[in-house]
């Protein structure tokens, strides 16, 4: 699949956050969005999956460490064809199956319930550990926030994951700089993110969030990177795509009201068109 086409599908990924946030009045679309071409590049290049057999023994795992990015998740899985887009507008309400966090009982093409923020990397690393002990070759990958990071879980499980040499765990931070008190930096800085985690013996690579040709170069290093876990530092603008969410904090938790939300599907819908020509 060439840029453009990934691009595309990005851009349709960031029109159902935006709707599925609206319909339920509540959410998370700063890091939804932020994290938006990550995830697309995941499930429409980079993992061995099959939406029409979610429970595969071979698939590739992924873990949504921050698990209130659910509609990134959800949009994604729906374009992947999981489960109707349709249903997308379902989210959080009640009796949905599409809750405010990951729920892996209900629904389909999530591995792992998630939420608690720090968890996800510690459950990733053991889903890696556990293909290596049963000799299996499937590949873990989890996406963590930046703010996420300052939770003490995140480097036990880097620590276990960099000793193990987990070869087939990939961690992705979404690194937007924002989270829900204002700049990581002064909240509680987590710099330099790269060097914390080489010191846990991972192998790094710092990308642009939003350059397939540099995901696409990242994702295929950390598959030839022997002997060591991935980590793809990812810099990121929080409410990529929708001017008015960009790199603004409020926007890490708040839903468009009425009038907003037609600003940010026109804007995408005028994205989405300029993209078909190219």
């Amino acid at each position: 699949m060439n840029n453009t086409e990934l691009q595309q599908i990005a851009n349709e990924v960031r029109k159902g956050i935006v709707t599925a946030v609206h319909s339920a009045k509540s959410g998370h679309p700063g890091g939804s969005l932020s994290s938006a071409d990550i995830m697309t590049y995941l499930y429409f290049e980079e993992m061995n999956v099959d939406p029409k057999e979610p429970k595969k023994a071979d698939r590739d795992r992924f873990v949504l460490s921050k698990g209130h990015v659910a509609p990134a998740l959800y949009s994604t899985l729906a374009q992947k064809g999981y489960f109707p887009v349709e249903d997308l507008k379902t989210l959080r309400h009640i009796g949905s199956y599409l809750q405010g966090h990951p729920d892996m009982k209900g629904t389909p093409g999530v591995d792992m319930s998630s939420g608690s923020l720090g968890q996800g990397i510690s459950v990733a690393a053991g889903m890696a550990l556990s293909a290596k002990l049963s000799n299996e070759d499937y590949r873990v990958y989890t996406l963590l926030g930046d703010g996420e990071i300052q939770e003490g879980q995140v480097w036990e499980a880097a620590m276990f994951a960099g000793h193990r040499k987990l070869d087939n765990l990939v961690v992705i931070v979404d690194n937007n700089g924002l989270q829900i008190d204002g700049n990581v930096d002064d909240v509680c800085s987590p710099y330099p993110i790269d060097k914390k985690f080489e010191a846990f013996n991972f192998h790094v690579i710092n990308i642009d969030a939003h350059n397939f040709d540099e995901i696409r170069k990242a994702f295929e290093e950390a598959r030839n990177t022997k002997g060591k876990p991935t980590a793809i530092i990812a810099k990121s603008v929080k409410g990529k795509g929708v001017s008015f969410m960009e790199n603004r904090a409020e926007w890490h938790g708040s839903a468009p009201n009425d009038e907003k939300y037609e600003i940010a599907m026109e804007e995408l819908k005028k994205a989405g068109e300029a993209l078909c020509q190219k």
